[in-house]
């Protein structure tokens, strides 16, 4: 089985920022030991070079490989310079295990939406093209709206061609953050992950910090989400070889808005 954390939305430097529980969170990766760990950006508040620097102080610690693309928050203030020169390149493909990841920066300078562009289409199809035992594309910005998160304004700007070009890909899983809410989605055969964020109470209604677990073992992936010092919850279970879906669950703020919600009156 191999076992992948998936980490998002810390925000070092926000006065919302909870140090003790990153300090937790990666006493609690270091002892699942995955085989990587994939950060979907926002490690800054206001990409300052010193936010990149207490971050790195850190992730210096996850023993795992670590593979990070940058967020909104990441890119404000010219601070991507500051991520390609402490952090490193803002798209990367590599190969843990069988499992193909590409990373790509979805970022636009100092605006929340993000794009990805078609200028990065044919480089996403071309590190997919080899064989692999799963497909993962990594960004910062959902691809579709997420439920309890309000009004949505800030999706990728070009999602419908990005979209189309993962599903021609063979994508399995999409992993992203940027909302501080997670959930998963499916769309065909490809599931759309998002994590809550880590390290902040900046959060929506009963939601809470959290971080995601994949678990892949034999053609299964089953994604959870877990809550520093606390439980994991599983989010979804599915054999990917079929497209089978076996289990999902909605994300717990948004059940709680249903059962509240009054009756409509005929």
């Amino acid at each position: 089985m191999v076992i992948l954390a998936h980490i998002s939305d810390p925000h070092v430097g926000s006065p919302h920022f909870v140090p003790n529980m990153l300090h937790r969170v990666i006493e609690e990766i270091n002892e699942l030991d995955p085989a990587a760990v994939i950060c979907s950006g926002d490690l800054t508040t206001d990409g300052y070079r010193q936010e990149y620097q207490a971050w790195l102080s850190y992730a210096e610690r996850i023993k795992a490989p670590l593979h990070t693309i940058p967020g909104n928050h990441d890119s404000r203030n010219v601070g991507y310079l500051h991520f390609e020169e402490l952090v490193g390149a803002r798209n990367w493909s590599v190969d843990v295990e069988g499992i193909r990841i590409v990373g790509v920066d979805s970022s636009e300078p100092d605006l929340n939406e993000g794009m990805v562009g078609r200028s990065h289409y044919t480089w996403i199809r071309e590190q997919f093209a080899q064989p692999a035992d799963l497909r993962i594309f990594v960004l910062h910005h959902h691809l579709i709206p997420i439920p309890g998160t309000g009004r949505e304004r800030s999706t990728v700007m070009d999602a419908g061609d990005l979209l189309e070009v993962l599903v021609r890909s063979g994508v399995n899983v999409v992993l992203a953050g940027h909302k501080h809410v997670p959930y998963v989605w499916r769309l065909e055969d490809m599931y759309l992950t998002s994590a809550g964020t880590c390290s902040s109470l900046r959060v929506r209604g009963h939601t809470k910090p959290c971080y995601n677990v994949l678990e892949i073992d034999h053609g299964e992936v089953t994604i959870f989400r877990k809550f520093p010092f606390g439980e994991r919850q599983q989010m979804a279970r599915v054999a990917i070889a079929t497209g089978t879906q076996m289990q999902r669950e909605d994300e717990h703020l948004v059940q709680e808005s249903a059962q509240a919600a009054p009756a409509s009156a005929d």
